[in-house]
């Protein structure tokens, strides 16, 4: 409904003695507001254009996340027993021991998961990776076999890419490339069922990206080890991530095309679907949704996809804990999947991240997914 703004029909006038007011309008001149006032006027007008220009595509895009969270999930949208789980540095740094490991053994028992992504970095800048860092992957590693039989324990190796700040990694430098290369046969040495790559922030089309996995991959087909990475979300809208780019300085997004590319090169492909900025449980939850079905189509069969639980409660311009539930997680995977793929067989969830999870976040993956 059109609102009318009295000031924009009536001139104020203004009180006796008020030196700031308008000169009264001489004989024969029409009376109107001044300079000033015209300005403020045109300002006014402009800056809601601007908002409405802004807010109305915002509003459009959020009532369709919260339309896709709506229906019912197919059935038979369970788990296919592929699911994974980010572990923290303590299970390698001499902090846990055979108790902790029996505790995890009894927790996941039943459940889906059979992939553990176990921080064992960070790199360093230039690629390598410290020995002194993981004094106890192999204990780790024989006891999830003992212990956990069919479970695969891969070297999670990440760092800071020196895309949006002087500090980090170059993949530019080929030396450093080849260092990444070298970390990986390091950790495989070391007795680990693959490599998982977590390097952000990662930047869309970027060749480089392409080119290290094409290497490592070469060195875990050798060994016949995995090759896993922690993917980027794809863009919600085509070319997001070249505006969000622009306005905010951080990308963020992949675009299609260049998930496809990745999940190509590669054993699995976990997405990294939570820190969404989405306020509310229902948007996260139709924004899961989307991004599951985008990445089914980016994904080939033969590639194993899996999509990010949030085990973990911050609160955020980009997460809110209240909205970024595993409940609504669970809902949008199942939502995307049923819509898109619903017999996809290499297929699951992955929660981040063990040590940050509640109860609450294990009964609903449980009751929610693995049922």
């Amino acid at each position: 409904m059109e609102h009318t703004d009295r000031r924009d029909t009536e001139p104020e006038s203004a009180p006796a003695g008020d030196p700031t007011a308008e000169p009264a309008a001489a004989d024969g001149d029409q009376p109107g507001p001044g300079p000033r006032r015209t300005r403020l006027r045109r300002v006014r007008r402009i800056t809601l254009a601007v908002l409405f220009i802004l807010l109305v595509p915002l509003l459009t895009a959020e009532t369709a996340l919260r339309v896709n969270y709506m229906g019912d999930p197919a059935d038979g949208t369970h788990t296919r027993d592929r699911d994974a789980i980010w572990l923290g540095h303590a299970w390698v740094d001499g902090r846990k021991d055979d108790a902790d490991l029996a505790a995890f053994a009894r927790r996941v028992k039943a459940t889906g998961i059979r992939d553990l992504y176990v921080h064992t970095g960070p790199m360093e800048h230039d690629g390598t990776l410290p020995e002194a860092l993981y004094p106890r992957a192999r204990w780790l590693i024989d006891a999830v076999h003992r212990e956990m039989p069919g479970v695969r324990v891969q070297a999670f190796l990440g760092d800071v890419l020196a895309t949006e700040s002087p500090d980090g990694m170059r993949l530019e430098k080929a030396a450093t490339r080849a260092a990444v290369v070298d970390s990986a046969r390091q950790v495989l040495d070391v007795g680990y069922d693959g490599v998982h790559l977590d390097l952000e922030p990662l930047h869309s089309g970027d060749r480089n990206y392409l080119s290290l996995l094409d290497d490592v991959r070469a060195v875990t087909r050798e060994r016949d080890a995995q090759l896993s990475v922690a993917a980027h979300q794809i863009d919600p809208l085509p070319g997001f991530h070249s505006f969000w780019g622009t306005v905010a300085g951080h990308p963020k997004w992949w675009s299609q095309k260049f998930f496809g590319q990745v999940a190509r090169r590669v054993d699995q492909i976990a997405v990294m679907s939570y820190d969404t900025m989405q306020p509310l449980e229902s948007l996260y939850g139709g924004y899961v949704a989307q991004q599951t079905s985008l990445a089914l189509e980016a994904t080939p069969p033969t590639t194993h996809l899996l999509m990010g639980l949030p085990f973990y409660h911050e609160n955020r311009f980009g997460h809110w804990a209240h909205a970024e539930t595993v409940a609504a997680a669970v809902r949008g995977v199942r939502l995307g999947l049923s819509r898109t793929d619903a017999d996809r067989e290499r297929f699951g969830v992955a929660a981040y991240i063990d040590f940050a999870a509640t109860e609450q976040d294990w009964t609903s993956y449980r009751e929610g997914w693995v049922r």
